[in-house]
């Protein structure tokens, strides 16, 4: 995993390496140097800066173009340094670097590559008067872009942005911003790489995950051994309405592509019917019903919840007085893993979550922003402007592991938070939610003892194998069926790096 600091964890972390042992002016010709090697630039190239340390980022870039003969020139928001940045300044009008004010520049479109030295993570609210105009130069260039930092005017906590660069490349200084992955960066953001520059991260311990972090928790599979040793898992849910929603979670195979050994499918028992012809490794559980809708009865539940090491409720099952029947039951009886989705989140909302506090089960929630608002009470806007603190206070308050989706997933139980920044945008359609359910509940059937970093990597595979069905459908048609059916090729990336 990588470390993710907040902005203000990322300054206390620079401001102590400074006092400490290395000063910022060194700090600052790290960074420009690693902003320089990380990119391919095209001549020639501007490099816009504004009036911070950013900016002296950008200076030690532009030094480092003129090394390499790279033509470029400095376009300067105004004579206003920080006191390195006045140094590395003063080097560059020393070697002729040629300078221009911000004022005089009514195009950029004349430049091969743009650096964006305007604004650091520091940044937030909204970019104005000159600074807005050069974003919008910038965007409107052609030019082939680099952001130091983090792009100009994209908030680095939340990954919000009224108006902010798009870059090509992003070359993130130290550690990973929550702004790098939320909200918003994934369409201001090509491509992004983080350099190391000496500074020792001090936060509170937000990782962001990676690939190896999720393969090790699938090691090959020993001969001597059978389907009982992986977990039998129950998926609940579905109704006459939203059929689709629990065969995808598990017709799918999404259960058993992801590690799980058996999968009772338990829905209402016209719908499984209906799926006997296309039920296959899947066991179906029969539920009471009233017209297609699931109908509580406590000793049908009791006898779909023997036996197994994780049950996930709630997808397709309907907002009705019997799910929330369900959902009470669940709480007080389910042992194990509990995942409540889709509908069994609505029915936690209407009960104000009360019966999380008692509850015996180790409960995952998995919410979208709409649903983790009605659970919270906390408006949409809030929750997009302050995602991580919400997130962490909501799983803290309630004892829970929550799992906020969103382009990038929020993975806490208020003490310890992962990032898993993997997906596609042609996810965002009908039934990815059920599908992840079904991942899930066989991650954390294996893995019952360490809810969050199992939650994130079930979040992590479910957004890969989202990545590579756009691949092959593209991002318009392809549907929540096209990620299930790619699981498969993720475990087979993992036996390729082996």
């Amino acid at each position: 995993m990588q470390d993710l600091l907040s902005v203000g964890e990322m300054r206390m972390s620079d401001a102590i390496a400074i006092s400490s042992f290395v000063p910022g002016m060194e700090l600052m010709r790290r960074a420009g140097e690693g902003i320089f090697r990380a990119a391919e630039w095209k001549p020639p190239v501007a490099v816009v800066c504004g009036t911070g340390n950013n900016a002296g980022d950008g200076y030690v870039t532009a030094m480092m173009l003129q090394e390499a003969g790279i033509p470029c020139e400095i376009l300067l928001q105004e004579e206003k340094f920080t006191p390195d940045g006045k140094f590395w300044f003063g080097c560059c009008t020393a070697r002729n670097i040629p300078v221009r004010k911000w004022a005089e520049v009514e195009t950029l479109r004349d430049y091969g590559s743009v650096a964006d030295c305007i604004f650091g993570t520091g940044f937030h609210g909204q970019a104005e008067g000159e600074a807005a105009r050069m974003i919008r130069l910038i965007n409107e260039s052609g030019a082939y872009v680099v952001s130091a930092d983090i792009n100009s005017g994209l908030n680095g906590d939340n990954g919000m942005a009224a108006e902010a660069v798009r870059s090509d490349l992003t070359v993130c200084v130290g550690s990973w911003q929550p702004g790098h992955f939320l909200n918003m960066a994934g369409d201001l953001i090509g491509e992004k790489v983080c350099v190391d520059i000496g500074i020792p991260p001090k936060g509170r311990g937000m990782k962001l995950l990676e690939a190896e972090d999720v393969y090790e928790l699938f090691p090959p599979r020993k001969h001597f051994s059978h389907k009982g040793d992986y977990g039998t898992i129950a998926l609940i849910g579905g109704s006459l309405r939203y059929s689709g929603a629990i065969r995808l979670a598990a017709l799918a195979n999404a259960g058993m592509r992801s590690g799980a050994g058996i999968v009772r499918l338990c829905a209402p028992r016209s719908l499984c019917e209906k799926m006997v012809p296309e039920v296959l490794e899947a066991t179906l559980f029969p539920l009471d019903e009233t017209d297609g809708n699931l109908l509580f009865r406590e000793e049908t539940f009791a006898e779909a919840l023997r036996g197994i090491r994780a049950a996930a409720f709630g997808m397709g099952a309907g907002n009705t007085e019997e799910t929330a029947k369900a959902v009470k039951y669940l709480l007080q009886q389910a042992e194990g893993t509990l995942i409540l989705d889709a509908d069994g989140l609505n029915a936690l909302a209407g009960m104000q979550c009360e019966g999380l506090a008692e509850t015996k089960a180790s409960v995952i929630l998995t919410p979208h922003p709409g649903e983790f608002s009605r659970l919270s009470g906390k408006s949409m806007e809030k929750i997009q402007n302050n995602p991580i603190p919400l997130a962490e206070e909501f799983a803290r308050k309630h004892r829970v592991t929550l799992l906020l989706k969103g382009p990038a997933t929020i993975v806490t139980d208020g003490t310890e938070t992962i990032l898993t920044d993997r997906g596609a945008p042609g996810m965002a359609s009908g039934g990815s939610g059920d599908v992840l359910s079904g991942v899930l509940a066989a991650v954390a059937a294996v893995h019952p003892d360490i809810p969050v970093k199992a939650a994130a990597a079930a979040a992590w595979i479910n957004g890969r194998a989202g990545e590579i069905a756009q691949e092959r459908m593209g991002d318009v048609s392809m549907t929540a069926g096209d990620t299930a059916a790619a699981l498969p090729e993720v475990f087979r990336e993992k036996s390729l790096r082996e």
